[in-house]
């Protein structure tokens, strides 16, 4: 019994050190990835804006306190809109979330191009939503009206990923969402 309790002493202690060290691990690290995170996510609108964007503004925020923009308005030199870009996600993804920064010309409808911000989808197979192949298929297109051919619209579904690519529809269609929801200033 003596035995026994000693174990579940020093498996305790283990435990605690190792909370305490991932914590603190945690505590050191989080602000860095939020920076980096915040970083990726500007490149991408600048990415995705038809060209002359010069100065890009948000528009459009996940909360009230306008810290989390998900919208932005991409103006050229003499301040006119050249075009919009917009956080799009899809939770119906094979791997899970699927996140993309999609641009749109100054209608907000029709999709300039998009960049991956988050998937986890199979590699090799789902992870193809980035090749110029796939993504060069929506250049043009109204980002309300995309399905795949096999659900009777026009994008060619990856091979063996159409859940991946009905999820990237799906994502599109939500960024273009964002346009004229409450948050929303007019641009």
């Amino acid at each position: 019994m003596k035995k026994i309790l000693s174990l579940v002493g020093s498996l305790t202690v283990v435990c605690g050190v190792c909370a305490a060290v991932l914590a603190y691990v945690n505590g050191v690290t989080a602000e860095p990835i939020k920076e980096i995170k915040v970083k990726l996510e500007q490149e991408a609108v600048k990415a995705v804006m038809p060209p002359g964007a010069e100065k890009v503004e948000a528009v459009a925020w996940a909360d009230a306190e306008k810290k989390t923009p998900v919208a932005f308005a991409g103006k050229d030199a003499s301040g006119k809109t050249v075009g919009y870009a917009a956080k799009g996600t899809s939770g119906e993804g094979y791997g899970g979330d699927i996140v993309l920064m999609v641009g749109f010309q100054p209608d907000k409808k029709t999709i300039v191009a998009y960049r991956t911000l988050s998937a986890a989808e199979t590699p090799g197979l789902g992870m193809n939503l980035n090749t110029p192949e796939f993504a060069g298929q929506f250049t043009g297109k109204d980002g309300s009206s995309l399905k795949v051919k096999k659900d009777g619209g026009e994008i060619e579904a990856i091979t063996s990923a159409t859940i991946t690519s009905r999820a990237v529809c799906g994502a599109i269609a939500d960024a273009q969402g964002k346009f004229g929801k409450a948050g929303t200033e007019t641009p």
